[in-house]
């Protein structure tokens, strides 16, 4: 079952991460505009994002394992429809859906392992997850240079998005046969659609201003005045909900829990910065120096290798610094992309492709030592009365973010670009160091509030009642097994 649910997670945030490196392919091949191609990528964020809550809440009330099956197809389904796609609002209206059913997807899957493991072995298991879907974002961009590298740019990139059928069909036989029946474990109620919808209209408020041609203070003005109306409306909605005993979008257990709320920003800042910089870069590389997209898959390989060597060993860090390992993942992510954007405004390009692939190593040190200790340190901190979607809401939080940076950063980039070159690309050279340096202020607002909840007692080392062993399966004698947290990280 556990199998099942890493493989499912890896699958969906494969997907993603795979197609960035085939951008400049797709682009050229459908003659896409810049704001289709920021669709393309961030609506299928948006959409998994939007899809999380009500997607727990009906296998909460209707079982798991029919709407794991239904949301798996439903992500293959439109794999294919996208991958033999003939026009750009195609794609986009193909990925759209696919972001729905894999927000589907990963909402039982979440669920699920709430719902088998108690204790350290949920811990376990969460951190499991978190870490084979960073390493599978992390290894997508490897896997689709090689693809558009060996089959060419009209078919390579295709071929990426064809790379998750397979994938989702050995999963969807594996999660026939080995998922839990379904069973109900919540009574049945609404869900919170209002908040869902004012969630939309926030994320759109700040996604679309970036998707456009720089307009006038006017137009800028609109957009933060519909952003402001649609957190209010939020607001009002959540408040009227609590008042009439209905439970809304944002548990109010989870807004009042100081740890869970700052320690979701931090992954919220994390994952962003992370996606937009990975989409940056590639876009970089092939469509601002011209470089093959072998040549760029041999930049990003370091940062999965780092990764998933560094998720194996943070637990061990987290034993010896504690909540300090957050932070230190932070501030290397910090450091490594301004050395990106340095080396990108300096170094000449016989010898830049070297220096990007060294930050990208750095890059991926960065995100193994900040991804699964924060997750762990967020759900360990929520309510106990909340903790069933505490896992949703936080997923939810990053793919928004995910969303919202993935247009505004690669907008910055793409409009920064398209100036007058000058020798070996000055213009892309210095949109990507401006882009590096928003998503490394990104990371710097991550940074200050988990220096904040360091402050708090440590989630990790010291386990809060809801995720502490459960006694009737841990003998008395065993003080061992209870003193020292099993390595979530395997």
């Amino acid at each position: 079952m556990l199998t099942v649910c890493l493989a499912a997670g890896a699958t969906t945030l494969l997907d993603q991460s795979v197609l960035n490196i085939a951008v400049p392919a797709l682009r050229q091949s459908l003659s896409a505009t810049a704001m289709d191609v920021q669709w393309i990528v961030s609506g299928y964020s948006l959409a998994f994002g939007l899809a999380l809550v009500p997607g727990g809440s009906l296998g909460d009330v209707r079982g798991r394992k029919h709407l794991f099956l239904v949301g798996l197809a439903t992500f293959v389904v439109c794999g294919v429809i996208a991958a033999t796609g003939t026009r750009p609002g195609t794609v986009v209206a193909a990925r759209l859906v696919q972001g729905a059913g894999a927000g589907l997807v990963n909402s039982q899957v979440i669920g699920t392992l709430q719902d088998v493991f108690r204790g350290l072995d949920r811990a376990r298991a969460l951190g499991l997850y978190a870490v084979t879907g960073g390493v599978a974002a992390a290894l997508g961009p490897a896997l689709g240079g090689a693809l558009v590298a060996l089959c060419g740019p009209g078919t390579g990139w295709r071929l990426c998005l064809l790379l998750s059928a397979p994938c989702g069909v050995v999963t969807l036989w594996l999660a026939a046969r080995r998922l839990p029946p379904p069973r109900r474990v919540a009574a049945p109620g609404r869900p919170d659609v209002w908040g869902l919808v004012c969630v939309a209209a926030l994320t759109l408020s700040l996604m679309l201003p970036f998707m456009r041609t720089p307009g006038s203070g006017r137009a800028v003005t609109l957009w933060g005045a519909a952003a402001f109306a649609a957190a209010g409306a939020l607001v009002l909605g959540q408040w009227w909900r609590i008042r009439r005993e209905r439970v809304p979008l944002l548990h109010p257990a989870l807004v009042r829990s100081a740890p869970y709320a700052l320690g979701t920003v931090v992954a919220m800042a994390q994952f962003g910065s992370s996606m937009a910089a990975s989409l940056v870069l590639t876009l970089f590389l092939q469509s601002g120096l011209g470089l093959s997209a072998l040549t760029t898959a041999a930049v990003t390989l370091p940062s999965a290798v780092a990764m998933g060597v560094s998720s194996a060993v943070a637990w061990r860090v987290v034993r010896r610094i504690g909540a300090h390992t957050v932070t230190a993942g932070l501030a290397l992510g910090i450091l490594a992309l301004l050395g990106g954007a340095l080396a990108a405004t300096h170094l000449p390009l016989a010898v830049l492709p070297v220096a990007l692939a060294v930050v990208q190593l750095g890059a991926g040190v960065a995100g193994g030592l900040a991804v699964s200790p924060n997750q762990a340190r967020v759900l360990q901190h929520a309510p106990a009365e909340a903790a069933g979607v505490a896992g949703g809401i936080l997923q939810m939080a990053q793919r928004i973010a995910a969303a919202v940076c993935l247009s505004a950063v690669s907008g910055i980039y793409l409009r920064g670009s398209t100036g007058a070159e000058g020798a070996e690309g000055a213009a892309p050279r210095s949109a990507f160091a401006v882009a590096s340096v928003v998503c490394a202020g990104l990371l710097g607002v991550g940074l200050v509030l988990s220096a904040v909840l360091r402050r708090e007692p440590s989630a990790v080392r010291h386990p809060s009642p809801a995720v502490v062993p459960d006694p009737s399966t841990t003998p008395p004698a065993n003080r061992r097994t209870t003193r020292r947290p099993r390595d979530p990280a395997g």
